[in-house]
């Protein structure tokens, strides 16, 4: 097994990702939800997340260069959406539909935000995806694709999205520390630092597009 390889992965996935930098942002966007739907989303979001770097590693550069889709335009197209989100954690829309909901319709909001904007653009984002297929392009020996480093690879992208989970539930218990007041502040605050981060993500994109 090469192990410079599989540290070089792994150093490199956890800078990107940053699970413990995530946890602030997951208290925020799953604020009012109980502490069992909090840990479904942490184990939906980091499975997705899990599954769409995996298949990064697999087909990723394949599969963009096949879509003509490139990676500003991926930026620029999570940076929009994640900035809808932000605006609706600053305004308070979020939490008053939550305490609206029914039963059912939080399981399906449970299913939503694990998507996004968890697993995406926040935890399988465009760095994290370029991250990764640049390390898949280096564990190809040749032409091919080496099966040992690909393999190791995929177990480094698991293993730092463990970690994600690992670190969103602890953050559940941190919330509850929080009280109802703390957690409304906690989510303002961090709805304008999301929006900042929205921006940050256009404007990386457009830079890119134009440079």
């Amino acid at each position: 097994m090469p192990t410079e390889f599989l540290i070089s992965a792994l150093v490199t996935l956890v800078v990107v990702v940053d699970p413990i930098g995530l946890v602030p942002t997951f208290i925020a966007i799953t604020a009012g939800l109980p502490t069992q739907a909090r840990r479904s989303v942490a184990l939906r979001a980091s499975l997705i997340a899990c599954c769409v770097l995996a298949g990064s590693a697999l087909i990723g550069d394949w599969l963009l260069r096949s879509l003509s889709i490139t990676l500003p335009a991926f930026r620029i197209a999570g940076g929009l959406l994640l900035f809808s989100i932000a605006s609706e954690m600053v305004f308070g829309v979020r939490t008053e539909r939550q305490s609206r909901a029914a039963e059912q319709a939080i399981e399906e909001h449970v299913r939503n935000i694990a998507a996004f904007p968890l697993a995406i653009p926040l935890m399988a984002g465009p760095g994290a995806i370029t991250a990764v297929i640049l390390l898949a392009g280096r564990a190809q020996s040749g032409e091919h694709a080496d099966p040992v480093r690909l393999g190791g690879l995929i177990a480094v992208i698991a293993i730092v999205m463990g970690a994600c989970a690992a670190a969103f539930v602890i953050g559940t218990r941190l919330s509850k520390l929080l009280g109802v007041t703390g957690n409304i502040v906690l989510e303002r605050l961090l709805g304008v630092i999301l929006a900042a981060l929205a921006v940050q993500f256009v404007i990386d994109g457009v830079r890119a597009v134009w440079s």
